[in-house]
């Protein structure tokens, strides 16, 4: 599993735009735009800090997760979904 302790808010806030878009249309996502044309965008640090890491690909247009990327992501999403001990 990828290391993901220490990711900087914004790197999670790509996992988060990712998860919301997934839950939401309840399809798999694999990508997500990067810059969508109307003033929204990925932050650079993140772009670069996820690359670094292996989690995703960039081309400046769209943000693609790396199969280490899709595990962490789903793995988030199932950690979400996951029943509270109690």
């Amino acid at each position: 599993m990828a290391k993901l302790s220490g990711l900087s808010d914004e790197a999670l806030a790509v996992f988060a735009f990712a998860i919301y878009h997934q839950l939401s249309s309840g399809q798999r996502v694999r990508s997500v735009v990067q810059r969508d044309g109307v003033g929204h965008k990925a932050s650079e640090k993140a772009v670069s800090e996820l690359t670094e890491r292996g989690l995703i690909e960039a081309d400046g247009d769209e943000i693609r997760f790396t199969e280490q990327g899709e595990k962490a992501l789903q793995g988030f999403i199932s950690s979400l979904r996951a029943k509270p001990s109690t």
